[in-house]
């Protein structure tokens, strides 16, 4: 049972990492610590995606008789776009962020929801 888990240590890595990500989430009421938390778990979904791609041993998918494993790079080209709009996912965050508290003087969740019930 521990060989199990050990040679599958990537896997728990991402999964601690989702957990962690989802707890700040649900856990912390500053609107920038709930996009922090967003992006550690959108970063232990790019973790499980890219080692579920890559095979022991494997090559790049270029056909030749030397070559019989390959890797499969489909995982790593939609990451590569995932990031990407991950990237620009936070920084809509942010920018909304801005605004909120330009308009409201707080980021705190429990300040804003007071706030709104006044307005």
């Amino acid at each position: 049972m521990l060989q199990v888990i050990l040679d599958h240590y990537n896997y728990w890595i991402a999964i601690l990492l989702m957990m962690i990500g989802l707890y700040i989430v649900v856990a912390r009421g500053n609107l920038v610590k709930k996009l922090v938390g967003l992006n550690i778990f959108q970063t232990s979904v790019f973790l499980l995606y890219i080692t579920m791609g890559k095979v022991t041993g494997g090559t790049a998918p270029i056909l030749d008789e030397r070559f019989t494993l390959y890797s499969n790079p489909l995982p790593h080209v939609l990451i590569l776009t995932a990031i990407v709009v991950g990237v620009a996912t936070t920084a809509l965050g942010l920018a909304l962020v801005v605004r909120i508290k330009e308009s409201y003087g707080t980021i705190e969740e429990d300040e804003l929801d007071f706030l709104d019930g006044e307005m």
